[in-house]
């Protein structure tokens, strides 16, 4: 897994501004995501952001009751998964659903993914959210896969 770069983001638009240039490079061909970082980092904040940015119509909410999310009426399909209350035993029962969402044109963006001990996607992103102070975060994008790195370096210019 190679780390492509970090962006920091000092506030609300500045999170804006790195989601809008993120759903430009996905959305060609879409991407499985894995997001990171503690609660309050801001993961369902960006997934927000970056729904936004591909026209998606309907709310965009944390799927931490419901595990999964659909959203169906932008650019793209946009899969939103919470695997926090899961965790590794009831991330097992959910295997087939993750796999199937990992298709090309779509965009999965996978929050707490680390409570995964299954074998995700062998070709993803990995975006690191690291809450810094009250507005300030850092997000760290790693690419596996040659496919993502050549996405994310795109996404650098």
């Amino acid at each position: 897994m190679e780390k492509i770069f970090t962006f920091i983001s000092k506030n609300l638009d500045d999170t804006d501004i790195i989601a809008s240039k993120f759903s430009k490079v996905i959305l060609k061909e879409g991407a499985f995501v894995c997001l990171y970082g503690d609660i309050g980092a801001g993961k369902t904040a960006f997934t927000k952001l970056v729904a936004k940015h591909l026209d998606v119509k309907e709310k965009v909410t944390s799927p931490s009751f419901v595990i999964i999310n659909e959203y169906l009426s932008g650019k793209m399909p946009v899969y939103h998964f919470d695997l926090y209350r899961l965790e590794k035993e009831g991330v097992r029962t959910i295997v087939d659903e993750l796999m199937e969402y990992s298709r090309p044109n779509v965009l999965t963006m996978v929050e707490w993914a680390e409570f995964s001990d299954i074998e995700l996607p062998l070709d993803r992103i990995e975006i690191k959210i690291e809450y810094v102070d009250e507005t300030v975060r850092n997000f760290d994008f790693y690419a596996v896969g040659e496919k993502y790195e050549k996405i994310l370096e795109e996404m650098k210019s």
